[in-house]
């Protein structure tokens, strides 16, 4: 099973000195309506062809608009031996939890 982490403790782990990396599983016209900054942008359906961009050495944060897309794309990750945790909720719990500038869809 792979791990769930909250809005929250992300906001930490991103204060931290070592980071995870960011995973947006997103369409790029759902980027275009909120982000976060700084996150690697591969839509789920070309995440298998461009796997050499993700970081193996280095937590991974997979991310989506509610965390149904993203949960699949780490439990793929799991299996392929990243280290990688679902953003439960997704951008809309971000959104509720920590930044409530950002634009909800």
């Amino acid at each position: 099973m792979v791990q769930q982490i909250t809005p929250r403790e992300l906001q930490g782990r991103l204060a931290a000195a070592d980071p995870p990396a960011l995973l947006d599983v997103r369409e790029p016209w759902e980027q275009d309506i909120a982000r976060l900054p700084g996150t690697l942008d591969i839509p789920m359906n070309e995440v298998p062809a461009r796997l050499e961009e993700l970081p193996k050495d280095r937590d991974i944060v997979v991310m989506c608009r509610s965390g149904g897309r993203s949960a699949k794309i780490a439990e793929y990750l799991d299996r392929l031996g990243y280290r990688v945790a679902n953003l439960a909720g997704g951008i809309l719990a971000w959104v509720q939890d920590v930044d409530s500038s950002l634009k909800r869809y």
